[in-house]
């Protein structure tokens, strides 16, 4: 008698062989790599941190960022969506994380509050699951749209020479872009199917081999790293708790929590694995946790990456065990300075010619979320209009909310929390509060039809 046949692996569970895991995982890491440095550059430059401390701060943000990847991905009791999610340091707190820095706190000040918002957004983590309801697909397809555009400024520094180059905006920096973008193109339309699958990592690997003869980079930072750099508990002091650093924190810590859910929920589209308010709270209570351990060794609040979320839309790669191994890659990094420095060499124009198609891609799948909800004879479409026009005032004016207060700029200054916000408080305010047509906002069989293109 035949033993039955075992249930199908769903993709996002399945297991690449190593080499694939390897290639894959890779590309995410050069895909989020530059992001997840700027956080303790900016922190660590604007406080005039040595060049010592500074080279700490950022193997120690790797060595976390690994960490709380693995957590989110692979998973443990409640903790972890267990999706193809990249964690990273988030830009969200860093206008208050340098103000506290430097203004008498310093950073054990920055650790306490970073701790106290880890363990709020934790305890938060499961009335933020049952939020999810208000998430339908008008919501969803609007603020992964935003999530999208809010990244292309990002890509388009990058393919410029990066902010702050000498020789931003040269022709050479975007020539360059525009040479791995078409690498990356061309290898994801015309090569065989694993290397199309790599086409951004085939597009960084191809112009880092330009980039080196014609003077775009070198190496020289990578003789002066060391072999092996551990991160200990609490190496800049034991963290201080004041109530104002906190309070900062903690509006950090609903902003954050905002942006992941709108990540979590577009990776569970982009994989066909939808998000339930279980599996959310568990990757908000991942989020929690791992930021608990930045206060603790020496590095910053985390949350979901949306650059990796474009990767794995537009790769098609579903496996959370790729950006697991993603997030073993980080840990090495972080235990081995001079690797780090390796990576820390590829020029920025490089990246940004990859992130112009990956960022896109974002925007992209927000489009056809929104293809399946209803705009005929509703207010859909205002609701779209107005969210995507908040979210984007902060992305393309950065000093509008200047004058406001502190608290007030911490939430608005964030493009996607802006926009998400807006979505959700007009999708109630026309759809549910109103009593007018489909309270879900329209068309949730966009949110369960099969992607055939992404099996």
């Amino acid at each position: 008698m035949a033993p039955p046949p075992s249930p199908l692996v769903h993709p996002v569970d399945e297991v690449p062989p190593a080499r694939q895991l390897a290639a894959f995982g890779l590309q995410h890491v050069l895909a989020m790599y530059a992001g997840a440095v700027a956080v303790p550059l900016i922190v660590g430059g604007a406080m005039k941190l040595s060049p010592a401390d500074l080279a700490y701060l950022i193997t120690a943000d790797l060595l976390v960022c690994g960490i709380a990847t693995l957590i989110q991905c692979v998973g443990f009791w409640r903790f972890g969506v267990r999706l193809p999610i990249m964690q990273g340091c988030t830009f969200a707190a860093v206008s208050p994380m340098v103000l506290i820095g430097t203004t008498g706190g310093g950073l054990p000040a920055i650790y306490g509050s970073v701790i106290v918002a880890g363990l709020a957004i934790v305890l938060l983590a499961p009335v933020f699951g049952r939020l999810l309801r208000f998430f339908p697909p008008l919501v969803t397809g609007t603020v992964i749209l935003i999530i999208g555009l809010s990244l292309l400024p990002v890509a388009g520094n990058w393919a410029a020479g990066g902010v702050g180059s000498a020789d931003f905006g040269e022709p050479k920096n975007l020539a360059l872009a525009a040479f791995v973008l078409a690498v990356v193109l061309g290898v994801q339309r015309f090569a065989p199917v694993f290397l199309s699958r790599i086409a951004v990592l085939t597009g960084i690997v191809v112009g880092l081999a330009v980039a080196v003869p014609f003077g775009f980079t070198d190496f020289d930072g990578v003789g002066d790293a060391d072999w092996v750099g551990i991160s200990t508990p609490f190496h800049f002091g034991a963290p201080t708790f004041e109530a104002s650093a906190i309070i900062s924190m903690l509006v950090v810590a609903l902003v954050t929590m905002t942006e992941t859910t709108g990540d979590l929920i577009a990776v569970g589209e982009m994989t066909g694995r939808k998000v339930e308010p279980r599996s959310l709270a568990d990757g908000l209570r991942a989020d929690g946790f791992s930021t608990v351990l930045g206060g603790v060794f020496n590095t910053f609040p985390y949350t979901a990456y949306a650059q990796n979320v474009g990767l794995v839309g537009m790769t098609r790669v579903r496996s959370r065990w790729v950006v697991a191994t993603a997030g073993g890659i980080l840990v090495l990094l972080g235990l081995l300075p001079k690797l780090g420095a390796v990576v820390a060499a590829i020029p920025a124009p490089v990246l940004g010619g990859a992130g112009l198609v990956m960022f896109g891609t974002v925007a992209a799948s927000g489009l056809r979320t929104l293809a399946g909800v209803e705009f005929k004879d509703n207010h859909n479409l205002t609701v779209v209009a107005v969210s995507v026009a908040v979210g984007m005032l902060p992305v393309g004016v950065p000093t509008v909310y200047a004058k406001f207060p502190d608290w007030f700029q911490t939430v608005m200054n964030s493009g996607i929390s802006a926009g998400c916000l807006t979505a959700i408080v007009l999708n109630l305010l026309f759809n549910n509060l109103a009593g007018k047509g489909d309270s879900t906002g329209g068309g949730q069989d966009a949110v369960e039809e099969p992607r055939d293109e992404l099996v």
